[in-house]
């Protein structure tokens, strides 16, 4: 079995594919949510039905990118919690958003 460092390093690590909520409202909602775009399908032409699929495409990308700026700030959180632990320095956690990604910076 591969170490973290190790999975890291041959890019075997992918939270956003490994990670399912537990809470059991969840499958229900899933669930849920087919139905309801299943009747959609009933309803609107096929035209119609891409133009909502698009409109959902178009959702998720965002909420993809949602989650990942919800991770990479849990990630620096913790990372800063841990650094403010061991060097005893008070603060840090809060000035992460202080930091920004480079891609936002350029």
């Amino acid at each position: 079995m591969e170490s973290i460092l190790e999975s890291l390093y041959h890019g075997n690590l992918h939270p956003d594919e490994n990670v399912i909520p537990d809470d059991p409202q969840y499958s229900i909602l899933r669930k849920r949510t087919s139905e309801i775009i299943e009747v959609w399908k009933g309803r609107l032409s096929a035209e119609q039905f891409d133009e909502l699929e698009a409109l959902l495409d178009l959702y998720g990308q965002t909420h993809g990118m949602e989650l990942a700026a919800s991770f990479k700030y849990g990630f620096r959180l913790g990372a800063g919690i841990v650094v403010e632990v061991l060097i005893g320095e008070e603060g840090l956690a809060g000035r992460l958003s202080a930091f920004p990604d480079k891609a936002e910076s350029s």
